[in-house]
């Protein structure tokens, strides 16, 4: 199969499975301000959902909001009661993804926090929040593997660890790679294996976004 297919099957499964014309709302949004269309496809942000709702989250932390698409599914899935606090660098992208959650009516369950995540993370960690029962990180890849280990700090046993575009379009499996995303998804991967507190997988993925995967990991001490 070709890439064109990959993206001919994401779009049929959007249309049979999401029809939800508040996500695609987000990404047209998005699009008016010139925001990268960097953002999970439509199957993905509502597995992502799913995901989140079948486990019972109620706490997550999401690295990496941009204009707040996955942020939506994600607020949605805790409920009224729960809480979505979301990382971004860029105050242009927060500024459309608080609108963009707004509109959608999830606003009120979310928390946005503008700057850089690296130093972000040591705040919230100093104020000893309740812990999270999700994490997703979908950010600057050079430095999830940090990302991973703020992470640790902020879940529980039983919380989960997903973290978006590790396969690099297969360039995960290039040893050589002086790529800093691919290296930076190697030492992701190197990590989960050798952390004793986390059970974890790749699962690879195609679509409309092309070859890649993502990280899942479980943390059970």
């Amino acid at each position: 199969m070709t890439s064109a297919e990959w993206a001919e099957v994401d779009s049929y499964l959007g249309e049979q499975l999401v029809r939800d014309p508040e996500t695609a709302a987000v990404l047209a949004e998005n699009a008016k301000a010139g925001l990268p269309a960097i953002d999970v496809s439509a199957p993905q942000g509502k597995f992502l959902y799913l995901l989140a709702r079948s486990a019972g989250v109620r706490r997550v932390l999401e690295v990496g909001t941009l204009g707040g698409y996955s942020t939506v599914w994600l607020a949605r899935a805790v409920g009224k009661a729960g809480q979505v606090l979301t990382l971004e660098y860029e105050p242009r992208h927060a500024e459309v993804a608080r609108a963009n959650l707004d509109r959608a009516g999830v606003g009120d369950r979310v928390e946005i926090r503008v700057g850089a995540a690296l130093e972000s993370l040591p705040v919230l960690a100093e104020e000893q929040p309740e812990p999270f029962d999700l994490v997703f990180l979908d950010a600057d890849k050079v430095n999830n593997p940090n990302y991973v280990q703020w992470a640790l700090r902020l879940t529980r046993p039983g919380s989960v660890i997903i973290v978006d575009n590790v396969v690099r379009q297969g360039g995960l499996a290039d040893a050589t790679s002086t790529d800093p995303a691919i290296r930076g998804s190697r030492e992701v991967v190197e990590l989960l294996s050798a952390e004793p507190r986390l059970e974890a997988t790749v699962l690879q993925t195609v679509g409309s976004k092309g070859w890649d995967g993502f990280a899942y990991a479980l943390v059970v001490a």
